[in-house]
């Protein structure tokens, strides 16, 4: 397990991860269905994580969202480069009843975000343009370029979850064991 701790006036986090875990999790952000979404992304990338966030929910959701995707993506950086002896390549469709996301990334540590997926309003008391802040702050902070895009949908909860877990099992993917390929890289680093 490595951990990180972040500290400003608006977060205090502390997030334990484990690469080639089992999927199990301790999360506790103060926001409900972002904890929903991490123990799901949790669960299909088989990365262990223990995640605590004291944050100034009083005021909004944002700073806690936003800062959790800061940690948790220098964590996966941190666990997967330099990359060696991994796919590298990693890519999932995911169902979630009428929704349908893909994810395809690559662990070139060059961060990249494409995100095109249609959802508006709210979940609960969440506000769904948080998704989008999230995935940013991680993919730029993993250093991996990402496409999650929105096939079809209607119900936001399906949407947004299908989005965790395709990025969750094309992340399981990229990362998954091969002694044959080395450093899967033409230039010999990543």
């Amino acid at each position: 397990m490595i951990t990180k701790t972040r500290k400003t006036k608006e977060t205090d986090i502390t997030i334990s991860l484990e690469l080639n875990g089992t999927g199990k999790s301790n999360i506790n952000t103060g926001v409900g269905f972002l904890d929903h979404m991490l123990e799901s992304f949790s669960k299909h990338s088989l990365i262990d994580m223990d995640i605590e966030c004291k944050g100034d929910t009083h005021i909004d959701d944002h700073h806690s969202v936003e800062d959790i995707g800061i940690v948790l993506g220098s964590l996966l950086a941190e666990a997967i480069y330099p990359v060696k002896n991994m796919e590298r390549f990693g890519s999932a469709n995911i169902v979630m009843d009428e929704a349908c996301i893909s994810c395809d990334l690559d662990l070139s540590n060059r961060p990249f975000l494409v995100y095109e997926v249609d959802v508006h309003g709210k979940v609960g008391q969440f506000d769904t343009e948080l998704v989008e802040e999230f995935f940013r702050a991680f993919v730029l902070n993993a250093c991996i370029s990402t496409h999650i895009v929105m096939q079809r949908g209607k119900n936001k909860h399906h949407i947004i979850e299908a989005a965790f877990k395709s990025l969750a099992v094309a992340i399981r993917r990229a990362t998954q064991k091969n002694d044959k390929v080395g450093i899967p890289s033409t230039k010999d680093v990543l």
